[in-house]
């Protein structure tokens, strides 16, 4: 199973283009999302910086078919793991969940390869 990335799952919510690969991967094998991708959108929604289709970001995903991935107390060991390569916390617990639960990441940030060697650079 992927974890998408924010802006990937944002790509998707808004129906903007995405690669048809991606597309059908997440037709076969299906996706999950981090808790913290709606938290970061809605964050970035109230300051202006970023418009959502509804004000319900995680039910909109929902709605996808998406998993959601809770934060659970081995992502954040992985978190104290990563270097400091990448400063966005958001990323960064993204990246440590992807890590301890052996997903592969779907994402549009070459950096994610830093630490990811099997990241999906979409």
């Amino acid at each position: 199973m992927l974890l998408l990335d924010t802006s990937v799952v944002y790509r998707w919510l808004m129906a903007a283009p995405l690669p048809d690969a991606l597309i059908e991967r997440v037709g076969k094998e299906g996706a999950a999302v981090s808790i913290v991708s709606p938290w970061e959108m809605t964050i970035k929604h109230q300051i202006g910086k970023l418009d959502l289709p509804t004000p319900d970001v995680a039910g909109d995903i929902a709605a996808q078919g998406f998993q959601l991935l809770p934060i659970r107390p081995e992502h954040l060991a992985a978190l104290c793991g990563l270097p400091l390569l990448h400063r966005d916390p958001f990323d960064r617990m993204l990246l440590a969940q992807a890590r301890s639960e052996r997903m592969i990441v779907a994402t549009t940030d070459r950096v994610f390869k830093q630490y990811l060697p099997n990241a999906w650079v979409v």
